[in-house]
């Protein structure tokens, strides 16, 4: 994942409904959205191999403040589904391989989940992977006044991810996805 992405991802779940950055912090902003991103990006580089070898997608991380301090929660999935076991060996493995690489500064709660059923899109095989799935997709700027898609997957190709809202069909590009998500279907 790269940081600019990152960046992008962590302010987008940063914003606020009413579309701006929330007072989360004391600190400079800018520099707490740069700072988390470089963490989420070492820590990928050091998990994503120990998932490999446990035959696991690293589906996602989050490293964020939480009232109970900072949380690292880290989302593994396969191709049946995890269980509570996967998850609970992979905290270990993983909580074993960042006590010796040390990428974190402060102290943190290390959470090792699924990624649930409104599982999050993050790389760009996951638009083909779930091509013909419902999707809800947040956008960084406005594509022809909207930034909320939520519709048919219809897949992925030369950096647009194609997507069927309301009988119309759009092209997004992936570079300006802050949010993508399965949205379950009753």
């Amino acid at each position: 994942m790269d940081l600019d992405r990152a960046v992008r991802m962590i302010q987008g779940a940063l914003l606020n409904k009413v579309g701006y950055l929330s007072p989360l912090f004391y600190y400079n902003p800018k520099e707490v959205i740069r700072l988390t991103a470089k963490i989420v990006e070492a820590v990928w580089k050091i998990i994503e191999p120990v998932a490999d070898r446990e035959g696991l997608e690293l589906v996602d991380i989050e490293y964020r403040r939480e009232d109970r301090g900072w949380v690292l929660r880290i989302y593994i999935d396969r191709e049946n589904g995890v269980n509570v076991g996967d998850c609970s060996r992979m905290s270990g493995e993983i909580g074993t391989v960042l006590d010796v690489e040390d990428p974190i500064p402060q102290s943190y709660h290390l959470e090792v989940s699924s990624p649930g059923l409104n599982r999050p899109l993050k790389k760009e095989g996951d638009y083909q992977k779930y091509q013909g799935k419902l999707v809800k997709i947040r956008t960084v700027i406005p594509i022809d006044g909207r930034q909320s898609f939520t519709g048919r997957l219809l897949g992925y190709s030369d950096g647009q991810v194609r997507v069927e809202v309301e009988g119309k069909e759009w092209e997004i590009p992936f570079d300006q996805i802050i949010k993508a998500n399965l949205q379950y279907e009753f």
